[in-house]
């Protein structure tokens, strides 16, 4: 039913005066980033003021060329400042054009594998034992263990000149953690050892580790290691980064004690789901809590290992609303969790 008061427009007139569909319209009432005129307490209708048409309209043009909200959130806040405005658009560019960069630089890797040119040369890295140890117990939690996806049941190493780049998922979650490289001999690769493997990989002083096809040898401390890597393509780790967030810094151990001290609470994700304990984090005026409201649920266990794995210290969290993943950011580890539904 159409409101004509005072040129108040209900949720659907908001709708089609905007080009955002309803359901929209509620995720950006829920994310903070388009709230109703007035909501009636009764029914629960939402109701828009004349004005907030043409911040819907900009919304929807933002969210079409695929802006962040927290980016949204800025340009709304800012949209009376055509500088700042300028500046937040500018920096938008130009992650589209890196994600273009970065395509085709993919879609060059494709055709290599498609005309099976010549055979990869064997590569030959070397990385400090210690360091090693540390990025793998920053990327062991996340994973996977499905028997469908046997890729995920290993380690990425995405062997790079200046940095080895390890990265484990289960779909739910993704961590990813940095190793300095000391040597390079041969084209950076990527290549995939099972669990199995990186579990009795040696740390002890400096780690190499030989890659030549489908064998793997790793040599430290006078031990040395055979094994091979999963044949299958691992996902691409780089889109689920965060990318240009504005993350906000937060004590690691303080956050991990609040999330673990907090009641717990369970919620069923699907209907003929189990239960799932999940803790809910809320970015305020006072840094981020843990809350029993409205805010990003993630599994609650999944959060208590991304924040072990981020270290001691400052850590940095990415809250870009209820729907985008969580990215907890240490020192040389990021893990991203997926938004558990309420």
């Amino acid at each position: 039913m159409e409101s004509s008061n005072g040129g108040v427009r209900t949720i659907g007139r908001m709708a089609r005066e905007s080009g955002l569909s309803v359901s929209a319209l509620r995720f950006y009432d829920g994310a903070g980033v388009l709230v109703p005129a007035r909501v009636d307490p009764a029914t629960g209708y939402r109701y828009y003021a004349p004005e907030q048409v043409g911040a819907a309209r900009l919304v929807a043009s933002l969210r079409r060329v695929g802006m962040p909200l927290a980016d949204i959130r800025e340009v709304l806040a800012n949209r009376h400042d055509p500088v700042a405005v300028d500046a937040l658009l500018d920096r938008h560019l130009r992650r589209l054009e890196q994600g273009l960069v970065d395509a085709r630089r993919e879609l060059s890797r494709v055709r290599s594998l498609v005309a099976q040119e010549e055979p990869v040369p064997p590569t030959t890295f070397t990385v400090n034992g210690p360091d090693l140890a540390a990025a793998l117990r920053a990327v062991r939690f996340a994973v996977g263990g499905d028997p469908e996806l046997p890729v995920l049941s290993g380690v990425l190493f995405d062997v790079a000149p200046a940095a080895l780049t390890l990265v484990a998922t289960d779909r739910y979650r993704l961590a990813t953690a940095h190793v300095p490289v000391a040597a390079l001999d041969g084209p950076p690769v990527e290549v995939v050892l099972p669990v199995e493997l990186v579990d009795r990989v040696p740390t002890a002083g400096a780690v190499t580790v030989a890659l030549d096809g489908d064998r793997v040898r790793v040599a430290a401390g006078g031990e040395v290691l055979h094994g091979a890597p999963i044949a299958e393509p691992f996902p691409d780790y780089r889109r689920v980064l965060p990318a240009d967030a504005r993350p906000v810094a937060v004590d690691g151990p303080a956050l991990r004690a609040a999330v673990a001290a907090a009641p717990r609470r369970t919620v069923r994700p699907e209907p003929d789901g189990a239960e799932l304990e999940v803790a809910v984090l809320e970015q305020g005026p006072d840094g981020v809590r843990v809350t029993d409201g409205e805010g990003i649920a993630v599994n609650r266990e999944f959060l208590l290992e991304a924040l072990d794995a981020g270290g001691d210290g400052q850590l940095l969290l990415s809250l870009d609303g209820p729907i985008a993943p969580l990215a907890i950011t240490g020192r040389r580890s990021v893990s991203v969790l997926m938004p558990v539904r309420r």
